[in-house]
């Protein structure tokens, strides 16, 4: 842009001294003054140098012309070289103008002068104090790295100090004993809050001592022996104390509850022991262990035995079994036995004594039954007697934990040391009485108490009596096995000519079977269990050969059938009072019913209708091999049958009903029996016999 200004200046100059050079030829010189006109030197100007190229004149020739005003003066027809000498004077007018306001201004020139130089003056001042403080600042900012160096160490000091400083503190106030702990350890009852509190700072300093003496710290044999006296001190308290609840266990007629509720408001006093002197805290564990052990022996010995008085004097013996007929005769040294040998095989209200709200009631107290002469069945003094042992085992396990600390094989290690000559005592016990027990209801119902009991102890997340549910199960089931084979051998030993007169009505060696398998189901519905289903099959299988052999006793066969009936239709019907409808049982017995009755109603429609009967069946046997034309010969036959059945059906079927009514002794059983005679057999086969002789044509349709 600067070059492009130069060569448009140069090319106006020459413009310019071309037409006052043409103006001075024309008119003349307009002056001889000195400075007013100068010739044009032609021969300064080279226009073959380097420096002034005609190609770039020509350019800014070219864009001189673009300008407004060169434009304007090209269309309006100026001259150039009047307007050049125009504006010649014009700049020398100005000019003029300009040297005459110099001159006036010369002094405000000067002065402005004398103030530019002043003000130069000051700024070199200035630049040589800011050259002084930029060396300052430069001092400066190296002093503050270095504080910022000593600072970072100073940080790194403190912190280190400050870290020294907390381990010490906490070195300091761990070996330093107080002398509020030192009054409360020697002066207050052990009973006292303040008591147990700094009994927990001495064991936290104890255990903080035997840290820094393990890592070699010489300021704990300061407070060593202070320690070791205080400590000393608390056992001695402690131990007096705790062994003061033990022995208040011993005291006659002592809830020993209430002294074990107290200590777990303690448990942090054995803990302390552990922690500090473990040979007393085995003494005092060894004593409790002694003590409990035998405070639960003696109280469930006088328990068990007191609670044996209360039971029903007649029990049941070896004797008393299902196939025993009631007639059987005994020795002259032998015992009586039951008045009703029924008893034991009927469950009655007994099966209450494992439900919900009976299961889990208070205990019996024997001295309170004995005062209302009251008796009971095994099975419910073999439930209070287990309720209180468990309730009792229960809180002592969980106690044992709590308060000794311990858990898992360590727990029950303590648990069996304080409950295992109970456990043991109690044990035998139930051993020695079911040596001469023959109530196989009740050893059922034990355990089925026994299965619910373990559960509850399961629920309680009690699992120290886990080995003892066990082991008494493994009592009761031989037994319970044992007496249900013993009865299934009674009965399939049973002389049915032994048992005296029969009657066509229903046994009581099936009606005992039938209230003893129906006790047995319902016991066994709650629980299921499979060995017992297979005894009890064993037990059916044998009743119904038993029935079979006592039927067969009869000379006729209806009377055989009605025995069949009667004691099949007692049996469903006792069977379904307590077992459920599609019970093994229960089906078994229906099914046989069902047969014995379909084969007593062809029985009883024989004599009056049996010529009817066996014709049709004659009939239907032709039918159903397709040779009905051999019937046209038995026109006569028909013939006899219809009329004979027109005549009398009537008066059979009323006598029928008479006499069934008179066989059987379940009201219900021979009306239903009498119901399908004239409708299954009657009506069909009349119907058939009519349809027959339609075919035939012996009948006008």
């Amino acid at each position: 842009m600067a070059a492009a200004a130069t060569m448009a200046a140069a090319a106006r100059e020459l413009v310019l001294r071309a037409g006052a050079s043409d103006m001075e030829e024309e008119e003349g010189p307009l002056g001889s003054g000195p400075g007013l006109r100068e010739t044009l030197q032609i021969g300064e100007l080279d226009i073959t140098s380097d420096e002034f190229i005609l190609d770039e004149v020509d350019v800014h020739i070219q864009a001189n012309l673009e300008d407004e005003l060169v434009k304007e003066a090209l269309k309006t027809g100026v001259d150039l070289r009047h307007y050049s000498k125009q504006v010649e004077l014009e700049l020398q007018q100005i000019e003029q103008k300009s040297i005459r306001d110099y001159i006036q201004e010369s002094e405000n020139i000067a002065s402005l002068h004398n103030q530019i130089t002043a003000c130069d003056a000051v700024l070199e001042r200035m630049e040589q104090m800011l050259g002084a403080f930029q060396s300052d600042l430069s001092s400066i900012s190296s002093e503050i790295r270095t504080l910022q160096e000593q600072s970072g160490a100073m940080n790194i000091r403190l912190r280190n100090r400050q870290a020294v400083r907390g381990k010490l503190g906490e070195l300091v106030d761990g070996l330093v004993v107080p002398s509020a702990l030192v009054t409360a350890i020697l002066e207050a009852p052990v009973t006292e809050p303040r008591f147990l509190e700094q009994l927990q700072e001495l064991d936290a300093k104890a255990a903080a001592v035997r840290e820094q003496e393990a890592r070699g710290t010489a300021a704990c044999a300061d407070v060593r022996g202070v320690l070791d006296r205080l400590r000393v001190k608390a056992v001695t308290k402690i131990r007096e104390f705790i062994l003061q609840k033990i022995y208040s266990f011993r005291k006659p007629m002592t809830n020993y509850q209430i002294p074990q509720t107290a200590l777990l408001k303690y448990r942090f006093f054995y803990q302390f022991l552990l922690g500090n002197e473990r040979a007393t805290a085995k003494e005092i564990r060894d004593e409790y262990v002694e003590t409990l052990s035998k405070i639960y022996l003696s109280y469930y010995r006088s328990y068990l035995g007191r609670l044996m008085k209360v039971q029903y004097e007649e029990v049941a013996e070896k004797d008393d079994l299902m196939g025993v007929e009631d007639t059987a005769k005994k020795g002259f040294f032998s015992k009586p036995s039951l008045r009703s040998r029924n008893t034991i095989f009927t469950l009655g209200t007994r099966g209450s004594v494992i439900s919900p709200a009976e299961l889990e009631a208070p205990i019996l107290v024997p001295h309170t039954a004995q005062r209302g002469e009251q008796r009971y069945p095994f099975e419910a003094l073999f439930r209070s007697q287990h309720y209180a042992l468990l309730d009792n085992s229960c809180r002592e396990y969980l106690f044992i934990c709590e308060f000794f600390m311990v858990s898992g094989p360590a727990a029950h290690d303590l648990f069996h040391a304080v409950m295992g000559r109970t456990l043991s005592m109690t044990q035998k016990h139930l051993e020695s009485y079911l040596v001469d027990c023959y109530d196989a209801i009740a050893v059922f119902l034990c355990i089925h108490i026994v299965l619910r009991f373990r559960n509850i102890t399961a629920k309680r997340d009690v699992p120290a009596l886990d080995r003892y549910w066990e082991q008494v199960l493994a009592l009761l089931w031989p037994r319970f096995e044992l007496i249900l084979e013993m009865n299934v051998q009674s009965v399939r030993s049973t002389d049915p000519q032994r048992l005296g007169g029969l009657d066509t009505r229903p046994h009581y060696i099936t009606r005992r079977y039938a209230e003893f398998s129906s006790a047995l189901v319902s016991i066994n519905q709650t629980i299921p269990n499979e060995r017992t289903m297979q005894l009890l099959g064993q037990l059916q299988v044998e009743v119904e050969n038993f029935v079979l052999r006592v039927a067969a006793e009869f000379s006729s066969r209806k009377e055989q059938l009605v025995f069949l009936i009667n004691n099949y239709d007692m049996m469903l019907g006792v069977l379904m009072e307590r077992a459920a409808d599609d019970s093994k049982e229960v089906e078994s017995f229906q099914q046989l019913l069902n047969a014995r009755t379909q084969e007593f109603i062809e029985e009883l429609l024989s004599p009056p209708f049996g010529g009817l009967v066996a014709f049709v069946k004659e009939a239907e046997a032709l039918i159903e091999r397709g040779q009905a034309e051999r019937l046209r010969g038995e026109e006569a036959r028909v013939t006899q049958l219809i009329r004979g059945f027109g005549s009398s059906w009537k008066s059979s079927v009323e006598s029928l009903s008479q006499d069934v009514m008179r066989s059987f002794t379940n009201f219900r059983n021979g009306t239903s029996i009498i119901q399908p005679c004239p409708k299954f057999w009657l009506s069909p086969k009349l119907t058939a016999i009519v349809i027959l002789s339609i075919t035939l044509h012996l009948i006008p349709p």
